[in-house]
C-alpha cells in the first residue's frame, strides 16, 4: 500500500482506527518530547480532538506544540508496526498503577483475573484504546497540532474529507458546554468511567439519576429565563439524530411558560415535508430526506411571515403514512407577546428562516456531550451515543432491529455532516442532553439486540465492536429512577 493511499479514510469504520492510531501516536511522541507529565484526551472539538497537558512549569508553549508534532512525524515516517498484546486481567491491572493509569487499573477491578485484555504496543509505549487501531504508524499521514485555549487541537481528516484535513472553525460554544462537564464531573466526583461503575456497585444508581437530571433542568431554567428577558420571539432548536430534541424542546416550552406566564407556540419542521411524490432524490437514487430542498420551504416562510404579523395560520400535520401533509387540524395565530419554537434539523440555517430578523432568534444547539471518560486517554464517543440511543429507540418504537439502524447509520452521519454541523457554532447556546448514567441503562436493552446480529451480517464486526466497548459498563437494569420528563425516556419509553 503505498503512502498516498495509507491516509485515505472512505468509511466510519476507517476514520475510527485512524483516529485511534493518531492519538496513541500523540501520547507516545508527548511521552518522548516531555516526560512523564499528565495527558488528558477531551471531547471532539473544532474537527479534531482537544488535549490538555499538564507542566509543572506553567502552560503549554508553541515551541512545545511543534517538538511534539515534530515527534509524531518522526513516528509516522518510521512506519512502526503497532503490536496488540493479550494480557490477564491481574496482570493489566499492575501495569497501569505501576504506570499511575489508575483509573485503567480500577476499570477492570472485579472482572475474572484470568481475563484477557489487549493492551496496544507503539515502540516501547504501551497503553489501551479499547477499539480498532491501524497496523503501524505509517498509515496516519495528516494530522493537524494547533494550539487552542489551555490545550491543543488534534486534528485529522475524516470519512467525509478522507484525503484532507477539514477546513478550521472556531467551536467556541462546544467548548463551553464541555467546561460544563467538567464542572459536573467535579460536582459528583465523577471522572472516569471506573468512578460510575465503583458508585453504581455501592448502590448511589438513584442519586446519580437525581443528580444528572437536576443539572439539565437547571440548564433550561436559565435558558427560559435569558429568553424572556432577552425579549426572543423565536426559539430554535437543532441537533443531530438521537439528540433528544423533541423532549427538550417541550420542557423548554413548560419553562418558558412559567417564565412568561404564556405557553409557546410549538412546531416541527417535519410537518413541512414535500409531498413524498415531490421529495429529492439522492446521488444513490434513493429518497433523500435530510437536506432543505426536502422542506416546502415557500410554505414555511409564507406561514412564520403571517405567525410573527398576527394572522392566522393554517399548520400542516405531515401524515408519514401517506406521505402527504394534511391541514385544518392545526388552525392557529400567536398570541401578543407569546413565543415560537421551531425545532428540527434546519433550525439553525438561516436560509430557513431568513425573513425573521436575527434579533428576534434564539437558537440552542443540542447534542448528547459524553460527560465523562472511560480514562484519561478515551473518551466516550457523543456518535456512538447518539448511535445506542437510535438503535434502542428504533427497536422499541419503530420496529428496527439493530442490524437495520448500524446499516442506516452512515448515511445519517454523512447528511449531519452538510446539514447540521456546518451551523453549532451560530448557536446562542449549547445544551448537553447527555446524562451521565445513560450507557449503563442502554446497555441493558442495546446488549441483547447487538448479540442477535448474524455473524454473516455486513454488520456484525461494527456490533463487535460495540459490544466490546459496553463490556466495561455496570448494568442499570432498573429505569424506575428515570423522571417522566428525563430526555432518556424519549428513547427507553415510560415507565411499565
Amino acid at each position: 500500500m503505498t503512502g498516498e493511499q495509507r491516509y485515505m479514510i472512505n468509511n466510519f469504520t476507517q476514520e475510527r482506527a485512524y483516529h485511534n492510531t493518531a492519538i496513541l501516536i500523540f501520547l507516545k511522541a508527548v511521552r518522548s518530547v516531555m516526560g512523564d507529565v499528565d495527558v488528558e484526551i477531551g471531547n471532539s472539538l473544532n474537527q479534531g480532538y482537544y488535549a490538555y497537558i499538564k507542566k509543572e512549569d506553567g502552560n503549554l508553549t508553541n515551541t512545545d506544540i511543534h517538538r511534539i508534532s515534530d515527534k509524531m512525524e518522526k513516528i509516522i515516517a518510521h512506519d512502526t508496526e503497532i503490536v496488540i498484546e493479550h494480557d490477564t486481567v491481574s496482570h493489566a491491572i499492575e501495569k497501569w498503577h505501576a504506570l499511575g493509569f489508575h483509573e485503567k487499573a480500577r476499570l477492570l477491578e472485579g472482572r475474572d483475573p484470568d481475563e484477557t485484555v489487549e493492551i496496544a504496543e507503539l515502540h516501547g509505549y504501551r497503553n489501551c484504546m479499547y477499539s480498532d487501531l491501524l497496523p503501524s504508524s505509517g498509515g496516519v499521514k495528516l494530522f493537524e497540532l494547533r494550539p487552542y485555549r489551555s490545550g491543543l487541537l488534534l486534528r485529522l481528516p475524516n470519512a467525509l474529507h478522507g484525503d484532507k484535513i477539514p477546513e478550521y472553525r472556531d467551536d467556541d460554544k462546544l467548548y463551553e458546554a464541555y467546561a460544563d462537564c467538567m464542572r459536573m464531573r467535579r460536582h459528583t466526583g465523577i471522572d472516569y468511567l471506573a468512578d460510575l461503575n465503583e458508585q453504581i456497585r455501592n448502590g448511589a444508581t438513584d442519586d446519580i439519576i437525581r443528580a444528572s437530571e437536576s443539572h439539565q433542568a437547571k440548564q433550561l431554567e436559565e435558558f427560559a429565563q435569558r429568553i424572556a428577558e432577552e425579549h426572543k420571539k423565536v426559539v430554535l432548536i437543532a441537533g443531530p439524530s438521537s439528540s433528544g430534541k423533541t423532549t427538550t424542546a417541550k420542557r423548554l416550552c413548560a419553562e418558558i411558560s412559567k417564565c412568561t406566564g404564556m405557553e409557546p407556540l410549538y412546531l416541527g419542521t417535519d410537518d413541512y415535508f414535500v409531498e413524498r411524490k415531490d421529495n429529492p432524490i439522492g446521488p444513490d437514487g434513493k429518497p433523500n430526506y435530510e437536506g432543505l430542498d426536502a422542506l416546502d420551504m415557500e410554505l414555511f416562510n409564507r406561514q412564520m411571515e403571517d405567525l410573527i404579523a398576527g394572522k392566522e395560520v393554517d399548520m400542516p400535520e405531515f401524515d408519514f403514512v401517506s406521505g402527504t401533509k394534511v391541514f385544518g387540524k392545526r388552525i392557529t395565530k400567536l398570541k401578543k407577546n407569546q413565543i415560537l419554537v421551531i425545532e428540527g434539523i434546519h433550525s439553525l440555517n438561516d436560509v430557513l428562516t431568513e425573513n425573521i430578523p436575527r434579533k428576534d432568534k434564539f437558537k440552542i444547539y443540542i447534542s448528547p456531550l459524553t460527560q465523562i471518560g472511560i480514562d484519561r486517554h478515551n473518551r466516550i464517543s457523543t456518535a456512538d451515543a447518539r448511535l445506542l440511543r437510535r438503535m434502542v429507540r428504533d427497536n422499541q418504537f419503530r420496529g428496527y432491529n439493530a442490524e437495520y439502524t448500524l446499516d442506516m447509520w452512515p448515511k445519517v452521519r454523512a447528511g449531519e455532516s452538510v446539514n447540521i454541523f456546518p451551523y453549532s457554532s451560530s448557536a446562542d447556546v449549547v445544551f448537553n442532553s447527555s446524562t451521565v448514567y445513560e450507557t449503563c441503562m442502554l446497555k441493558t436493552i442495546a446488549e441483547p439486540l447487538l448479540k442477535a446480529i448474524p455473524e454473516t451480517s455486513e454488520q456484525y464486526e461494527e456490533a463487535k465492536r460495540i459490544l466490546k466497548f459496553m463490556k466495561y459498563f455496570e448494568k442499570i437494569e432498573n429505569t424506575d429512577a428515570v423522571p417522566d420528563n428525563s430526555i432518556l425516556r424519549e428513547f427507553i419509553g415510560p415507565r411499565k
